[in-house]
Order: structure tokens, then C-alpha cells, then sequence
């Protein structure tokens, strides 16, 4: 008898659908909406989504790099505060936030302070407050290419780790409630768009050396098509909730 297959991977395209999918965020619109704390916000799109839809009365976005949060603060919005402040040290009171999103960003913080981030989002976080953290996998065509100039395969994994060991200490905040994997659509129009945009970001030197940029065109080519160059990112969401 043959293995059943696994049912395929989602598509999504707004993760703030995958966010609605796994917390009843209408119900918490209808009741005033939530408090939100997003460290390491980048553009902080999904949370300013959340605050023109009603699904949060009010965020504070935490973000590390100096350029990204100048940004931040010329885009001001009614409800959102930007810090400058890693999730090491998060500048709110204990028991502040409904909920806390971490998206992409672990896998930044370094692996010896993992620990210290994620004891600091159980304490700004109210009891019965939820942890959304949404880590991109470390497979798939584009991670291929990415990993010749900026390999994450052990950042990726220490966050799963980080993650695994806060839920299995004995006076642990936390218990698992789900995971969820989904894959999201990443199109470039052309190959200077993907160097442009994943070559020299503002939060990161990755050493681009002209032997390594030749390395990286010769593996991104045959992905482009008439239109570019279109990928599937896998990302993997777990949701935690804090017991006390």
C-alpha cells in the first residue's frame, strides 16, 4: 500500500491572512483590537495593515537598523510607535502586549542572546498573550542562491533550537498551541532588481566580492523568464502562548 502523499504547501501572499488564520483577530476588533509589539519590524507593513484594519488599536515596532527606523519614523501612522531597540532590550513595562510578532527576525538576533529575546518577549507579554514567531525555512531554490553570499543554515536552525529549549525549561512561560508551513511568492523583475534588494541591504555588509557576484548571476539565471525570475519561499510559523 502506497504512503499517502503530503497535502501541498499554501501559497500566501499576506502572511497577516496566515495571522487571521491562526488568532481570532476580528473577534479582538470588535473588542477594542489588540496590543502588539513586533521586534525587528523592518517596513513594519503587516502591523501597519493590522492598525488600518482595525485589528490592532495600537503597536510599538522595535527595529535595530539606524536606516530602516529613520524610515520608519518619516511614515508616521495613528496607533504605531517606532523604536530604535532590539528584543534584547525592550523599552516596555512588563505585561504590556496581547501579542508579540517576531517575523523573520530570530534567525537575526545572535545566537548567544536568542535566549535573553525570547525571556524578554515573555515579559513584556500579558499572561494568556500570544507569541507568533514566522522563521523562514532553510530549503528551496531561492535559499540556494542566497546561501552563497549569506548561509543561514545555523542561525535558521538556532532559532528552531532557541525556541524548543524556552518551551522545555521546567518553569517554562510557554506551551506550543500550532505550527504552520506556507510558502510565499517572491518575484524579481530582473537580476539587478535581486541584487539591489537582496545583495546590499541596509542592515547588512555580505562581502560582495566580484567572484561572488559572478558566482551568484550564474545561479540565478536560468530561474529568469519573460517576466523575471519567480521563487517559492518556505517559511515555517509556530505560535506560542504565554501560561503566566
Amino acid at each position: 500500500m502506497s504512503a499517502r502523499a503530503a497535502p501541498p504547501v499554501p501559497q500566501v501572499s499576506n502572511e497577516l491572512d496566515v495571522l487571521a488564520q491562526m488568532l481570532p483577530l476580528q473577534h479582538f476588533a470588535r473588542h477594542s483590537g489588540l496590543s502588539v509589539i513586533e521586534l525587528g519590524c523592518g517596513n513594519a507593513r503587516l502591523v501597519r495593515e493590522m492598525l488600518e484594519l482595525g485589528l490592532a488599536r495600537c503597536v510599538t515596532a522595535l527595529e535595530v537598523d539606524e536606516r530602516q527606523h529613520a524610515k520608519n519614523l518619516d511614515a508616521p501612522q495613528a496607533g504605531l510607535e517606532c523604536v530604535w531597540a532590539s528584543a534584547t532590550n525592550v523599552p516596555a513595562a512588563a505585561a504590556s502586549f496581547d501579542l508579540a510578532l517576531m517575523l523573520k527576525s530570530l534567525h537575526h538576533v545572535p545566537i548567544p542572546n536568542m535566549a535573553k529575546a525570547l525571556d524578554e518577549v515573555a515579559r513584556v507579554l500579558k499572561p494568556g498573550g500570544w507569541f507568533y514567531v514566522s522563521e523562514p525555512v532553510y530549503e528551496g531554490a531561492l535559499n540556494d542562491i542566497v546561501k552563497l553570499y549569506n548561509d543561514e543554515g545555523v542561525v535558521r536552525a538556532a532559532a528552531q533550537t532557541a525556541l524548543d529549549t524556552a518551551l522545555a525549561q521546567p518553569d517554562s512561560p510557554w506551551r506550543a498551541l500550532q505550527t504552520h508551513r506556507f510558502d510565499v511568492p517572491v518575484h524579481y523583475t530582473s537580476c539587478a532588481e535581486f541584487e539591489r534588494r537582496m545583495l546590499y541591504p541596509s542592515f547588512a555588509d555580505h562581502h560582495i566580492t566580484d567572484e561572488l557576484l559572478q558566482a551568484v548571476r550564474s545561479a540565478f539565471a536560468p530561474h529568469l523568464g519573460p517576466d523575471g525570475a519567480r521563487f517559492a519561499r518556505p517559511m515555517l510559523v509556530r505560535l506560542l502562548q504565554k501560561n503566566w
